[in-house]
């Protein structure tokens, strides 16, 4: 008799739990639909908006035709392309980059702008655009790069010592967005007393902006994200493991001195590369990690990293097209427009969460 219900409990126990793997497989697949579907959505908007509205059927046009002199194919192929991508690959690696520090320092709020690193990334770049500009030198794009990953090292750096002394969190969040207020404000003096009219020009970048992007930008994006956003994503099961704790992951053979060095290096050239390209960009490293996990119902690195992928390249292709069309011609800062949507868009969905908390636990 024992036996009997023992056995029909089993039985019971695994259709619940298949029932409940179905359920989260369905969750998962709808989720990333629909990103998928906003982005799709996100694009095309992107592309006919502006101050030349552009159909469906003439981007098709521009798309089949080859006529490099008409306006629209220049339009579509030197200006709204190139930013749309740039939109795309640049918000998802800030995503991850936030995603990633999250990780490592088991801190919700951690990011990539929180903590000073995008800062610090503007301040050496600023610094390296001056001083090679005087000497009559032009930087590269990589160079750019480079000077970013630098700044972002750095300011990591500091973050890391000052973690070292401090056991509170939220101390440590305060540490780095003072880090971020003074680098920022040194930068904001050498702009302001530049004489060279193209480090004046400065000014529009140290804001966030994805204006000027080039094939050029967009190729060594590919490859820098594409490469960085691929290891992150191999490393997802020791993510997993330390998420759970140091103890935990050695024991499951994780090299945690290893991987934490992986954590800071992947983060800060996520970060440098939009940095070095856009400018620092806030919030979105941060609000990202949490509206997909407000979606997925999941902390598993293995759908949170291409969902914060997708879920950043949306966020930040609305938001940079708010930003270039709510008041054009003018384009107002990308951070203004990403810190109104993502606070509004944070809020939202945690009431939401808790109501439907609130109704579960009713019933």
């Amino acid at each position: 008799m024992h036996e009997e219900q023992n056995m029909r409990s089993q039985i019971k126990e695994k259709k619940n739990n298949s029932g409940t793997e179905t359920n989260r497989t369905l969750r998962y697949l709808v989720s990333f639909l629909v990103i998928m579907g906003l982005l799709v959505v996100l694009f095309f908007w992107n592309i006919g908006v502006g101050s030349v509205e552009m159909s469906f059927f003439d981007f098709l046009g521009v798309l089949t035709k080859h006529q490099p002199d008409s306006t629209l194919y220049q339009i579509v192929w030197k200006i709204r392309l190139p930013r749309i991508i740039a939109a795309v690959l640049l918000g998802g690696a800030l995503s991850v980059s936030g995603f990633l520090l999250q990780s490592f320092f088991q801190n919700p709020i951690a990011g990539p702008y929180v903590l000073g690193i995008s800062s610090g990334a503007k301040l050496v770049v600023a610094l390296t655009m001056i001083f090679l500009l005087e000497k009559g030198i032009m930087v590269s794009s990589l160079g750019m790069v480079v000077a970013a990953f630098a700044g972002s090292l750095l300011a990591m750096g500091f973050v890391l010592l000052i973690s070292f002394r401090v056991s509170n969190m939220s101390l440590l969040v305060v540490c780095g967005i003072l880090i971020g207020y003074i680098c920022s404000a040194i930068t904001d003096f050498c702009v302001t007393f530049a004489d060279d009219s193209n480090i004046v020009n400065l000014h529009n970048w140290s804001m966030g902006s994805f204006s000027g992007m080039s094939w050029e930008h967009i190729r060594i994006m590919v490859i820098i994200v594409g490469i960085t956003v691929v290891i992150t994503f191999g490393l997802a099961k020791p993510i997993s493991a330390y998420q759970m704790g140091e103890s935990y992951a050695r024991n499951m053979g994780v090299n945690v001195k290893a991987l934490r060095i992986a954590l800071i290096l992947l983060s800060s050239l996520l970060s440098a590369c939009v940095t070095a390209f856009a400018g620092p960009i806030s919030f979105v490293g941060i609000a990202v990690t949490h509206l997909i996990k407000l979606a997925t119902h999941t902390a598993k690195p293995i759908i949170l990293i291409p969902g914060c992928f997708l879920g950043g390249a949306v966020i930040t292709l609305f938001c940079d097209g708010i930003a270039r069309t709510v008041f054009a011609p003018t384009e107002i800062s990308i951070s203004s427009v990403t810190a109104v949507i993502l606070w509004a868009g944070v809020n939202v969905a945690n009431f939401r969460n808790q109501r439907e908390w609130l109704i579960v636990e009713y019933k």
